[in-house]
């Protein structure tokens, strides 16, 4: 269905790349949030049916989808490291940190994604799902609006695959529950 060494190799890179940052008590963390979302991802491709290629695509960017946010690691090295295709991908995944505003950083976003195949949109949806399953036993005041959020982006990437869509329903629904 995939491929094991290309699951490997991006791993490996995201992994390295936490770990120049020198956020030792942090890449535990980033380790299996990219895990998470790259589970989320594998699943939904068997499920689906996604072919290999697309597959091997989403997985990978499942794995490195915040390494521009989060590292040194830039676009121009995941086009030489990876392909074209995974660097927009990763990309479109990324905030634009020169816009200022959150809600035109969404928009950017959004808009970025929209232009990538179903199988790049899949993995911001797993990100989602896994982000939610996440905050739900945080406090803080801010989750109505990041529920919202969520909920703008859902509205946006739903028709990008059934079965994440279906998952992150249903992690809305959860998530309700503990904010009211």
């Amino acid at each position: 269905m995939f491929s094991q060494d290309n699951y490997t190799k991006a791993l490996k890179y995201a992994t390295d790349a936490y770990s120049k940052k020198n956020e030792s008590n942090g890449l535990e963390a980033h380790t299996v949030h990219i895990n998470l979302v790259a589970m989320e991802v594998i699943n939904a491709c068997v499920k689906s049916k996604v072919d290999d290629e697309k597959a091997n695509l989403a997985i990978t960017c499942a794995l490195l989808h915040n390494i521009i946010d989060d590292t040194n690691i830039t676009y121009d090295e995941l086009y030489v490291d990876f392909s074209e295709a995974v660097a927009n991908a990763v990309e479109s995944l990324s905030r634009d940190e020169s816009i200022s505003s959150k809600q035109d950083q969404m928009k950017k976003s959004i808009e970025m994604l929209l232009e990538q195949p179903y199988e790049v949109q899949m993995v911001k949806l797993a990100d989602l799902i896994t982000n939610l399953s996440n905050l739900v036993s945080q406090s803080g005041d801010n989750k109505k609006t990041y529920l919202k959020e969520v909920g703008f982006i859902y509205s946006c990437l739903k028709n990008s695959n059934i079965y994440l869509s279906s998952r992150l329903e249903e992690k809305i629904e959860e998530f309700k529950n503990h904010i009211e």
